[in-house]
């Protein structure tokens, strides 16, 4: 298991419940913020996606730090339709670089999570980015004209909160854009296929951060 602490960080609306995770053996080589679901839809950091995204993160010997968004749990502050929440997570990544401050920090998200994750990407000057099944109504007009960066975006082929079909012609308006992976059989919260959406963002994560700059 992972070393875990409870931490607050201070946001734009006021402190925010977070949760920092390292690996047992071996100092971070890097570090990951993530962002949980939609917050009027009982989103929170121990969404079980969002778990399962910290692990892979964990796994590849990376700090992992997943936080409340504003209004959530013990944070404090009320939901801002997406706006105050992408301060949030941009709040989220500077406690990630204070503690890491030279190695290498990757954003990702689930759902409401993922739309945030990318909006804040390019402003966060992350070096990678996964999204799972992102709410592309609300990332269409953040993204900007693509993320020169690594980038997976992960969605289940049975999704029925987020249409696959939608999001591949999202991701074809995008240059450069992200690397799809479509898992078959998988519903929105991917229920029976978290340990396939594990792997995968292991695969890439590993894939696209042995080069990239160590701490120390």
């Amino acid at each position: 298991m992972p070393r875990a602490e409870k931490t607050s960080i201070q946001g734009p609306a006021g402190a925010l419940e977070a949760l920092v995770e390292t690996p047992r053996e071996g100092a971070p080589r890097a570090a990951a913020v993530i962002c949980h679901p939609h917050p009027l839809h009982g989103g929170t950091m121990d969404n079980k996606v969002a778990y399962t995204l910290a692990r892979a993160f964990l796994a590849r010997q990376f700090l992992a730090l997943r936080f409340n968004f504003r209004g959530v749990g013990a944070s404090e502050g009320s939901f801002d339709e997406g706006r105050g929440e992408r301060q949030d997570a941009l709040a989220a990544v500077g406690e990630a670089r204070r503690r890491l401050p030279d190695a290498p920090l990757w954003l990702g998200g689930f759902s409401f999570g993922a739309a945030i994750a990318i909006g804040a990407a390019a402003e966060a000057q992350a070096a990678g980015l996964v999204s799972v099944a992102p709410a592309v109504s609300r990332v269409a007009d953040v993204a900007g004209p693509g993320l020169e960066i690594p980038w997976l975006v992960i969605q289940g082929d049975q999704d029925e909160l987020v249409n696959v079909d939608d999001t591949i012609e999202w991701i074809n308006g995008l240059a450069p854009g992200p690397e799809l992976e479509v898992l078959a059989g998988a519903e929105h919260f991917f229920h029976g296929k978290l340990v396939e959406l594990r792997e995968a963002v292991e695969v890439f994560v590993e894939q696209h951060t042995s080069a990239q700059k160590k701490p120390g």
